[in-house]
């Protein structure tokens, strides 16, 4: 209590956890409450409403997940292994953010009203678009890319392959009677999104036929 940094951030991590477990429905500011062991007046005083807390969850996540994306250094590199590097991490972040996942299932049940009101969410995107942007140029000008991709489309597939994997992994398993969750099972999915991904932005271009990156091969392995 005698460290308000410290009291909000324990708020902010036992509420993830609640919207995680519960969604934003059966979540309960009071559970919250309880698990934090603090007045419920002061998770108001900090958060003013269960809305603007678990506006304040959104925003953490797609910080954590900015702040990820930026320290590829997608602006200088090249540009097969800057997307294959974009495809990679984006699967490994869903592998590592079933908490994500769930916020966002919630979410988008509420037609992304919490989104709506944040300008710190809306505002991580440009930046991303822009870098995956300058490597479609740049790869159409050297020949490897084809012409006309739309960086947002692009970026939404490769969110998706890995996001839809991950969050509809335990009735895939049961569907088609094999464990999705197995390390062997998780890097071949793997190996087939940055195939799926560079396959359709190699189509047609003039090294269609060249040799993967090097950052490709080595997801193989």
């Amino acid at each position: 209590m005698r460290n308000p940094n410290r009291t909000k951030l324990r708020i902010l991590r036992i509420a993830a956890d609640e919207f995680a477990k519960k969604g934003y429905d059966g979540a309960r500011v009071d559970e919250i409450v309880r698990r934090c062991k603090v007045n419920k007046n002061l998770i108001y005083h900090y958060f003013e409403s269960k809305d603007a807390l678990f506006t304040a969850v959104l925003e953490q996540a797609y910080t954590r997940l900015r702040e990820r994306q930026q320290s590829m250094g997608l602006e200088a590199s090249d540009p097969i292994e800057g997307i294959s590097k974009l495809a990679i991490d984006s699967f490994k972040h869903w592998g590592e953010s079933k908490n994500f996942i769930a916020y966002l299932n919630s979410e988008n049940l509420f037609n992304a009203k919490h989104i709506r009101k944040s300008k710190l969410i809306r505002s991580t995107y440009p930046a991303l678009i822009e870098s995956i942007r300058s490597l479609l140029r740049r790869g159409e000008e050297q020949g490897v890319f084809r012409s006309g991709v739309d960086p947002i489309d692009l970026y939404i597939s490769i969110s998706a392959l890995g996001y839809h994997f991950f969050s509809n992994q335990s009735t895939f398993s049961v569907i088609f009677g094999k464990n999705f969750s197995e390390r062997g099972m998780i890097e071949k999915r793997l190996n087939n999104v940055v195939d799926v991904i560079l396959s359709y932005l190699q189509f047609n271009s003039r090294a269609a036929r060249r040799p993967r990156s090097k950052l490709h091969r080595a997801s193989r392995t």
